[in-house]
């Protein structure tokens, strides 16, 4: 009971963390709910960009491709790299999903850097990257959470639980401990990494306007790029994981 108490009290503690705000922002009230308006523009932003670069790639392949097209192949194909390296020889039906987390983060985080957010005026706040928001990492990590459990009771059933008794039942209380402490680390990595770039380049900027900031920012780009590698590997692991049984 204790284990599951406990249990209990980490997802309660990441939904609170959903809470968390870093000065101000700008809201939108549907009906009873209250929307982080900043967030869904921001992603709004991303996703447009993903889908209109997704159309122009598949929108007339040549048997010789393009300068374009094998950038979006050669894309494809880490990808499926990746998802091979954690996941398995059963690594085809997650290549979307670890797809969709690398790309998604990889471009929030670069229109933090790129893209001028800070000349859009705002009644209370100030756009960001999305990745730049607790809301948004929790959200991806949860996704991650249910992808792992889906993988792994989808192709074991109910004997998937039979991991938290491996190698010894005395170990049932961490291995339950783990499952619920992944969301967690990955919600905070991504948003702690991306938050703090963004701040040392505005900081940097106020102080130093015109040169100095300028590594910094290339520094941040290929952090972000990092970030964006290491969440959809660590999805892809936990996937794989969850398939084999193995820690």
């Amino acid at each position: 009971m204790n284990v599951i108490s406990c249990s209990i009290n980490t997802l309660m503690g990441l939904y609170d963390i959903s809470s968390v705000e870093v000065g101000q922002h700008f809201y939108w009230q549907i009906g009873g709910f209250q929307v982080h308006a900043q967030v869904l523009l921001t992603s709004w932003v991303v996703i447009a960009i993903l889908l209109g670069s997704a159309v122009i790639a598949v929108r007339n392949p040549q048997t010789i491709p393009t300068d374009g097209q094998n950038f979006f192949e050669y894309v494809l194909e880490f990808i499926r790299d990746v998802s091979k390296t954690q996941i398995g020889e059963e690594y085809g039906p997650w290549v979307p999903f670890i797809g969709t987390m690398f790309l998604f983060i990889f471009v929030s985080n670069w229109s933090g850097a790129l893209l001028p957010w800070k000349i859009i005026e705002l009644p209370h706040g100030e756009l960001a990257a999305p990745t730049n928001d607790i809301n948004t990492t929790v959200a991806l990590a949860l996704l991650t959470s249910v992808a792992y459990f889906y993988a792994g009771l989808s192709k074991k059933g109910l004997r998937y639980f039979s991991k938290y008794i491996q190698p010894t039942p005395i170990l049932l209380p961490i291995n339950i401990l783990e499952d619920f402490t992944k969301p967690l680390s990955l919600s905070f990595r991504l948003f702690g990494n991306i938050l703090a770039d963004e701040l040392v380049v505005v900081v940097l900027v106020s102080l130093v306007p015109l040169v100095v900031p300028i590594p910094v920012m290339f520094l941040g780009l290929f952090t972000s790029g990092i970030q964006a590698l290491i969440f959809a590997t660590l999805a892809a692991a936990y996937i794989g994981e969850s398939m084999e049984g193995h820690h």
